[in-house]
């Protein structure tokens, strides 16, 4: 089995199209090790979420090879893309993006069920347990909290024990002191998992907390540095 855990070779992708297409990304080249926990920083429009996306198949780069857990993602179709994201990828967005009428239990045992786990609601609460949301397994996203949200999304994540956890700005909705709190929780659950954590951020206190930080300006990575 390869150390790589995530590949990016020569990534270029145009969103949008005619006068208003952006090349976002322009020859795009990341390598990031197994187990290994890497920031990605850079300005607004540099193209940091961007490869997020593409790492997690929810863009297809239009040119370049974008391997995931030894896996090319270049080469699965829909349906087979989506399977994969299930089984092997974990993801926090910022906004949470819990389903509204679901409660905290259901969210969470929503990507088990789809994989046809028998025992989803099972372990659906002892991961909310795990994030320290034992008494709120019936409420809805409406009666918690931003960082409570932010629970039940790290639980949603890292239930399925994915090879490889990605998050986009985890803690951009939330105060200092709750955001502290959720960076602890998702920096000790990846360990504790035993994932590769690709983190996106513009807080440089965050990404320092990395193995790594990965620089990108203009759609390339600039620098990179040590944590």
């Amino acid at each position: 089995m390869s150390d790589t855990a995530i590949r990016l070779d020569d990534v270029h992708l145009t969103l949008g199209s005619g006068t208003a297409a952006v090349e976002v990304l322009r020859g795009l080249d990341l390598a990031i090790a197994r187990g290994e926990k890497v920031g990605i920083v850079g300005a607004s429009g540099s193209g940091k979420s961007t490869a997020l996306m593409v790492t997690t198949g929810l863009e297809r780069a239009d040119r370049g090879r974008v391997e995931v857990a030894g896996t090319d993602l270049g080469r699965l179709d829909e349906d087979a893309l989506a399977l994969f994201r299930g089984r092997t990828v974990g993801i926090v967005f910022q906004a949470f993006h819990l389903v509204s009428d679901m409660t905290a239990i259901e969210n969470v045992a929503t990507p088990l069920e789809l994989l046809g786990a028998p025992d989803a609601f099972a372990r659906a609460r002892a991961e909310l347990e795990a994030v320290g949301l034992g008494a709120r397994l019936d409420h809805y996203p409406v009666q918690l909290s931003g960082g409570e949200q932010q629970r039940v999304a790290i639980a949603r994540a890292l239930v399925h024990r994915p090879a490889i956890v990605v998050a986009d700005e985890p803690t951009g909705n939330l105060d200092e002191t709750t955001g502290a709190a959720i960076a602890d929780l998702l920096f000790g659950r990846v360990d504790e998992v035993g994932a590769t954590l690709m983190l996106v951020t513009h807080d440089p206190d965050l990404a320092a907390r990395c193995d790594r930080v990965i620089h990108v300006r203009a759609g390339r990575v600039n620098e990179e540095t040590a944590a």
